[in-house]
């Protein structure tokens, strides 16, 4: 994994946006992240965290306010990263949760956070998820480590990898469960511990269960709980059984007898009850009998009252015709009396009664008065309608005005609408017509803007490569200097390399002289030839840097100069003004363009309204005058229809009354000659029904009509009397015939004695009942305790079987939880977690050696703890000056922070071999060299210096100062007069 680059606004003291390009570091391998304290250089490894998974590490989950306090309303907070997995680029976009003021109204509304993920194809960044939660599975996929291996492996903050080093066994545990995914050892502990307790229970319900089915079967078998032995086996169930089947054999033979001796008393006991029923029917017989005979006067006294209802029932219709017809003739002469009171109403009475043929006159005068009405009538009825019709008219007349004038209206408002859309059509064309000047425009504003942020870029390199150029200038003077000073001494260092050449006898190579009385004597640390030699390649080296330099010098003021044209000599500020103001005219262009084409639209739309409604104009004034002549014209006839009607109605308030009064008068003439007929008819009719009546009590030899009522009953009265004689009939017949069945003869005068039988037939009957209860209750038991014995037989057998899972389970689950015979007491997840403790600490040791100088080695420790707690994760440290193996926490501060950083480089580089083989490229390490000295300190950075190889990148925060001057390449963090932190990146030549 490489990160590289970092891109961030609104966090943490960062107000503006900052951005960092990592890989610019990248030939120099190892940069200096640089500044006072409480700058923001940790915030640097905040944000990086923070984007890559939600959180900041520093803060060890507590709420922490991540956008910048100096941040206004407005500002942005978020923090872009861009990293690289597998050989391909992601980009993160992350913002933090944080309140901010609402657009409308007073107070606060929470702005939630907000993540995107992208993918480098080709030159674009394609999206791949857009939510933070989807982000955050997507980035589980791409970037295996979690957010604790990635601190532990990339982000070593600020004594973080030293709380690993001095844990105890259960921190960490925890930690290297987390890094290296152990917790399914765990989960396999916990399942053969369940797995332990479920056989415990089992095997205790096992045993439960054969206890209490012995207490069932002891029951059976009528024994007291005391007689069940404490771990009953299985002889004990089947011998019970044994005992109980022998008790069935008795009891059967017993029911046996009982039922043979049942059968005999019950044999002798129906004889008798046979001959005592027979005794008893003939004696009911006899009593029956006499009972009938002592009642045969009132039977017959019963028969001649019978035979005389009948007569009576044979007159009686008669007899009710006569009371109906007299009934009905009083109703007639009633109903005559009504009616002529009714028709004196409307004629007097005369001196002469009324007859048929002079109500016959009446009828046929009022009926013609009602047909000479009859017109008037109809005229009348038809006036509410047509009042209705002629409002409907009036109302349609005055709406059809109304649109008439709402039609006029619109035709004289559309022309002048038709002019205004007009006029902003035809300023819509103009300003669409601008639409490829203002894009224009705008490119070269974007091109001048683009340029004059390269003037700032190139003005830095100018100035870089100008200082680079004065190092060179001066790192070629003092290489000239120091070559002529060489050069100096080397020549006057020649007498005294002549001088030594000289020997006593043999004459001077330059003045010919044989006696050398005072040879020259040269400096110690003499300038040989090789020297100067060496030093004349310096300057030509330093001769072509300084060229080179100055090379670079001109090509950055070429680019200065052609990016300062591009931009026309105008500022940023002025560039960007220009680029708003083109962007505006463009715009608005393109929105001229968007309501060019609505304006044509509405011109069409209104011409066609314009049509339309003059066209209905003339529809709406054709309607109004045929409503207002239909109007007229119902009018009219409404008033003719009145005339007619006032002529007919006389004296009354209308016609109908006046019918009305009419028709009242004619139906009381008709009720009074029809109820002169209905008299006439029934009178008629009770004449002949008295005359009936008379001729039928002669023949049916009744003296007059109250005789025979006197004689008569009821159908239902003498249906019961006649049922009563066939009853007496039929029970003197029924007992007759019962003293004459053979089976009634020759039976015993005296009723026989069936007690001493009875008594017999119930102590058998009893017997037997207890016999087979008693046979049924051993069988029962039998049958019970059968299915007790085959399942205990079962739960014997699996039992066994359970037994032995059990003490294989527990031995298993004892091992792998660290309990006896596990010696050691390390659980299984521990065990599996200290191989990997001996290769992070091999790991480690290989730098800690180095380091150390080869005094301090890291040791595995999987001894018993403290009161034997469970061990297997200890860690010490053995100091090769004593030969002694220590605790880590008597270690100095130096001391603690190189065997940590061993110890975390270690942990990285075991960590990075278990997570699929992820190449780490770039490594972060926050403070903790101040604690060295320099030697030491020479040594880490050394150590450091090694993990450069394949191209890898390596950030270190301190403050120490001879770091700042070992390492050239810086990112320098520093805090602005507004309060708000800056980045700058940068190299120093050394």
């Amino acid at each position: 994994m490489k990160i590289k680059r970092l891109r961030l606004a609104g966090f943490g003291p960062y107000k503006n946006e900052q951005l960092i390009d990592f890989e610019k570091f990248d030939s120099d391998g190892i940069f200096l992240i640089t500044g006072k304290t409480g700058a923001g250089k940790s915030s640097i490894l905040d944000a990086i965290c923070f984007a890559l998974y939600g959180h900041v590490p520093r803060y060890d989950g507590t709420e922490l306010q991540l956008r910048s306090d100096h941040c206004e309303p407005d500002d942005p907070s978020f923090v872009e990263l861009d990293f690289s997995m597998n050989e391909r680029d992601y980009r993160i976009f992350r913002t933090p949760r944080f309140e901010r003021p609402k657009k409308r109204g007073e107070g606060t509304t929470t702005s939630l956070p907000e993540a995107r993920l992208f993918v480098r194809q080709g030159d674009d960044w394609q999206g791949v998820a857009a939510k933070p939660a989807d982000v955050s599975h997507e980035l589980a996929e791409i970037l295996p480590l979690k957010e604790d291996q990635f601190l532990q492996v990339i982000l070593l903050a600020q004594n973080r990898f030293q709380k690993f080093l001095l844990a105890k066994t259960d921190e960490r545990r925890a930690v290297l469960r987390t890094l290296f995914g152990t917790s399914r050892f765990d989960q396999l502990e916990q399942a053969l511990i369940a797995r332990r307790k479920e056989l415990d229970a089992q095997l205790a319900d096992v045993q439960r269960a054969i206890t209490d089915r012995a207490r069932i079967a002891a029951n059976q078998l009528r024994l007291g709980d005391d007689a069940v032995p404490q771990n009953p086996g299985l002889d004990w169930f089947t011998s019970g059984l044994a005992d109980l089947e022998r008790q069935l054999d008795e009891a059967t033979s017993l029911a046996e007898l009982a039922a043979a001796q049942f059968t005999a008393a019950a044999d002798h006991h129906q004889v008798l009850g046979e001959v005592a029923r027979r005794q008893a029917r003939r004696d009911t017989a006899l009593a029956q009998l006499a009972v009938l005979t002592d009642r045969e006067e009132a039977i017959a006294a019963e028969r001649t009252a019978l035979q005389a209802a009948a007569r009576a029932a044979r007159v009686w219709p008669q007899i009710r015709a006569g009371q109906q017809a007299t009934v009905a003739l009083e109703t007639a002469l009633t109903d005559e009396t009504d009616a002529r009171a009714a028709w004196q109403h409307f004629r007097p009475a005369g001196p002469e009664p009324e007859t048929h043929a002079s109500l016959k006159l009446v009828t046929d005068a009022l009926l013609g008065r009602l047909g000479t009405l009859a017109d008037a009538l109809g005229d009348e009825k038809k006036l509410p309608g047509l009042n209705l019709e002629i409002t409907r008219l009036h109302g349609l007349v005055e709406q059809h005005t109304t649109a008439l004038h709402d039609a006029q209206l619109v035709i004289d408002a559309l022309p002048k609408q038709i002019e205004s859309v007009g006029v902003e059509h035809a300023a819509a064309a103009l300003g669409a017509a601008r639409n490829g000047e203002a894009a224009a425009a705008l490119e070269r504003a974007e091109t001048a803007l683009s340029a004059a942020d390269s003037v700032v870029v190139h003005a830095a390199e100018v100035l870089e490569a100008s200082q680079a150029e004065l190092v060179a200038s001066r790192e070629n003077a003092a290489a000239a200097a120091h070559y002529d000073a060489l050069l100096s001494r080397r020549f006057a260092g020649y007498a005294a390399e002549l001088a030594s050449q000289l020997e006593e006898g043999t004459p001077c190579s330059v003045c010919g002289s044989e006696n050398h009385p005072a040879p020259s004597v040269g400096e110690a640390d003499s300038v040989t030839e090789g020297d100067v030699t060496s030093a004349r390649k310096a300057v030509t080296v330093r001769q072509q840097a300084l060229a080179d330099a100055g090379t670079t010098v001109q090509d950055a003021r070429t680019r200065l100069a052609q990016a300062e044209a591009h931009a026309g000599n105008r500022s940023v500020e002025e560039l960007t003004a220009e680029r708003a103001a083109a962007q505006t005219a463009l715009d608005d262009s393109e929105t001229a363009t968007g309501l060019l084409a609505r304006l044509a639209q509405d011109l069409i739309e209104l011409r066609r309204d314009l049509a339309d409604a003059t066209a209905g104009l003339i529809g709406f004034r054709a309607t109004r005058d045929a409503s207002a002549a239909a109007h007229t014209d119902r009018a009219a006839h409404r008033e003719a229809l009145i005339h007619r009607v006032t002529a007919q109605r006389g004296d009354f308030d209308s016609v109908t009354e006046h019918v009305d009064r009419l028709n009242d008068e004619l139906g009381a003439a008709r009720a009074l000659d029809e109820a002169l007929g209905v008299s006439r008819e029934r009178g008629t009719v009770r004449v002949a029904a008295i005359a009936a009546m008379t001729m039928q009590l002669l023949q049916e030899d009744f003296a007059d009509e109250a005789t025979a009522e006197a004689a008569r009953v009821g159908d239902a009265d003498a249906q019961r009397r006649e049922s009563a004689l066939r009853t007496h009939d039929d029970e003197i017949a029924a007992a007759r015939s019962a003293l004459a069945d053979p089976e009634l003869a020759d039976l015993p005068a005296e009723p026989v004695d069936r007690e001493p039988a009875r008594e017999a037939f119930d102590l058998a009957s009893a017997a037997r009942d207890d016999a087979i209860t008693a046979r049924s209750s051993v069988d029962e038991r039998v049958t019970q305790l059968t299915a007790l014995v085959t399942e205990v037989t079962a739960q014997f057998a699996a039992s066994a079987a359970l037994l032995l899972t059990h003490t294989q389970v527990r031995q298993l689950a004892d091992v792998v939880h660290g309990d006896e015979p596990n010696t050691k007491r390390i659980r299984l997840e521990t065990y599996v977690l200290a191989a990997q403790l001996e290769e992070i600490v091999a790991a480690a040791n290989t730098r800690l050696r180095t380091m150390t100088s080869g005094r301090y080695t890291l040791e595995h420790d999987d001894s018993l703890e403290f009161r034997a707690t469970q061990s297997g994760l200890g860690l010490g440290i053995r100091d090769e000056f004593t030969g002694r193996t220590r605790a880590t926490n008597s270690l100095s501060g130096g001391e603690t922070f190189l065997a940590s950083l061993a110890l975390a480089l270690g942990l990285a580089e075991v960590v990075t071999s278990q997570a699929g083989g992820i190449t780490l490229d770039t490594l972060f390490v926050d403070e903790g060299f101040g604690s060295l000295d320099s030697e030491t300190l020479e040594t880490a950075m050394s150590t450091l210096d090694t993990l450069r190889a394949g191209g890898r990148t390596i950030g270190l925060i301190s403050h120490v100062d001879s770091m700042k001057e070992q390492i050239p390449a810086k990112l320098r963090i520093f805090v602005t007069d507004q309060g708000h932190s800056k980045i700058e990146a940068g190299r120093e030549l050394t």
